[in-house]
């Protein structure tokens, strides 16, 4: 069973940073689809920035190109997902994702107010 351990969320003023981090319990080396995804109150689920390891792509939702970066530390298991520049509505719970199997993390709630 695959465990993803979510951290790095909090309150931030608007055109903050922060820097999720996301743990796996398993070798994230040869995993096809890993990344972030969120979950604001009242919307769904909607995907912010994935590898896709198989394409050697990474996808990034419209609203947050340019000031998102997404990377990861195979050596950790880790992924990581830089945020800059965040915006009110930027608000909401990120989830980590894997594909193989489909795992979801518990969530970090990323709160973006003055």
């Amino acid at each position: 069973q695959v465990q993803l351990v979510e951290s790095g969320g909090g309150l931030v003023q608007p055109g903050g940073s922060l820097r999720l981090s996301c743990a796996a319990s398993i070798s994230i080396f040869n995993i096809n689809v890993m990344g972030w995804y969120r979950q604001a109150p009242g919307k769904q689920r909607e995907s912010v920035a994935l590898f896709i390891t198989s394409g050697g792509t990474t996808i990034y939702a419209d609203s947050v190109l340019g000031r998102f970066t997404i990377s990861r530390d195979n050596s950790k298991n880790t992924v990581y997902l830089q945020m800059n520049s965040l915006k009110s509505e930027d608000t909401a719970v990120y989830y980590c994702f894997v594909n193989e199997p489909p795992t979801w993390g518990q969530g970090t709630q990323v709160t973006v107010s003055s």
